[in-house]
């Protein structure tokens, strides 16, 4: 009989003990395993909020201000960019394209955003991933809106729901309404579990049609209301927006770009690498991230303790099979290789049920996870952390089981070929 056999054999004689101390371990593995794919898919979610953007553009701030009212849709801009100015930056020749941005109004707690259609011709976020729509398509006409998939679901918009947009509110309920100039639901986007699915999309000039009878900042008197009808063309041109995103036709050129953009002489601008700002700000936040892998190594700590103490408390139940071992040619040090043997079974399942269980989950919880948290599980499934994470468990398992390996020497020296009770 093999030395792995009879280990094996060993292990099934303790049946019960053994489950818990491969379920104990398995947990534990599990937990920091999947706290470390959890983390990367956050990492990759986060500081891919937006993707194939050289330059995000707005009035002089600061870079964290722009990328966070501009990609979040959290907090409020300073200034406002000319239209003047962000014509003459589109027609550079190093510019492959623009998609404009304008803010300020919102709808029930979740911010307005207006644009041109090159916004769902041209931006992507993660792994180069486009808008795409559930429902619908982009606007046709000046009144018509697009609603992210958490709009639509959690307001229970369909399409042609009549909407009414709140003047410069973007969180609660508005004070002041756009109340004579309604807004109709003409498409509603595929959930990306990025800030798209929390907003609501309208052209530049629906935005600029809702504030023509606003110039002073506060609803105007029945008589003084423009009508839908009353509304031309030329009435609505865009005359400033928030900022804007901007791509070069040569990635080398983006340096040079966002020099000349910062040295604006027309108007003061600040143009950020989003990418840069946004890896910046993930390492900011990067103590929750420490204080949860803290807590998997803690569990992971708590599952090899119930596994030495297992095995020790099994020792004096074993001494008459250590007996018999020895009677039957065993040394010292064969008896020592027993328990690291076994402790080497214990782990190697664990660590197999546990990679089989991440990675069952990852296929059940996957598409949900993106969809509802943003949290996109690319691959690979198993990272070098992880695996270092496994080898970890392995080696340290191994190490505490010397600790009861040298209890069973002493007890097999002690005792002989006979237990003394």
């Amino acid at each position: 009989m093999s030395w792995i056999h009879l280990a094996w054999k060993s292990l099934k004689n303790r049946k019960l003990a053994t489950i818990l101390t491969i379920f104990a371990m398995m947990l534990s593995l599990v937990l920091l395993m999947s706290v470390e794919r959890i983390r990367r898919a956050a990492e990759a979610g986060f500081t891919q909020s937006v993707s194939g953007v050289d330059l995000i553009v707005g009035a002089r701030s600061g870079s964290l201000q722009i990328v966070l009212y501009t990609i979040f849709n959290l907090g409020q801009a300073t200034n406002n960019v000319s239209i003047e100015s962000y014509n003459e930056i589109k027609s550079r020749p190093d510019v492959e394209w623009t998609i404009p941005y304008s803010l300020g109004d919102g709808h029930k707690g979740f911010r307005v955003i207006a644009t041109n259609s090159d916004f769902f011709k041209y931006y992507q976020f993660r792994s180069k991933e486009r808008i795409t729509f559930q429902a619908g398509g982009p606007w046709n006409g000046m009144f018509d809106v697009v609603l992210g998939a958490d709009v639509a679901e959690r307001l229970g918009y369909q399409m042609g729901s009549e909407i009414v947009v709140s003047h410069g509110s973007t969180t609660g309920q508005g004070i002041q309404e756009h109340d004579d100039k309604k807004f109709r639901v003409a498409g509603i986007l595929k959930a990306t579990g990025t800030q798209l699915d929390r907003a609501l999309y309208i052209s530049l000039e629906g935005m600029e049609a809702i504030h023509l009878d606003w110039q002073t900042g506060s609803a105007p008197t029945p008589d003084k209301q423009l009508s839908i009808n009353q509304i031309t063309a030329e009435m609505v041109q865009p005359k400033n927006i928030t900022s804007f995103f901007l791509r070069t036709k040569n990635r080398i050129q983006t340096l040079k770009l966002q020099r000349d953009i910062n040295e604006f002489r027309s108007e003061p601008l600040l143009a950020v690498i989003p990418g840069v700002v946004l890896s910046e700000l993930w390492q900011s936040l990067s103590t929750v991230e420490k204080v949860l892998k803290a807590i998997s190594f803690l569990v992971m700590v708590v599952g090899l303790m119930s596994m030495l103490i297992a095995l020790m408390t099994s020792l004096n139940e074993r001494r008459r099979e250590m007996a018999i071992l020895r009677v039957l040619g065993a040394s010292l040090k064969h008896i020592v290789g027993l328990i690291v043997l076994e402790t080497f079974v214990l782990a190697s399942v664990a660590i197999f049920a546990a990679s089989l269980i991440k990675l069952t989950l990852e296929w059940m919880l996957g598409p949900w996870l993106q969809v509802k948290y943003g949290l996109y599980l690319q691959q690979p499934s198993f990272s070098i952390v992880e695996v270092s994470y496994i080898l970890l468990m392995l080696v340290l398992a191994l190490l505490m089981s010397l600790i009861p390996a040298l209890g069973a020497m002493k007890s097999a020296l002690k005792d002989g070929l006979s237990v003394r009770t």
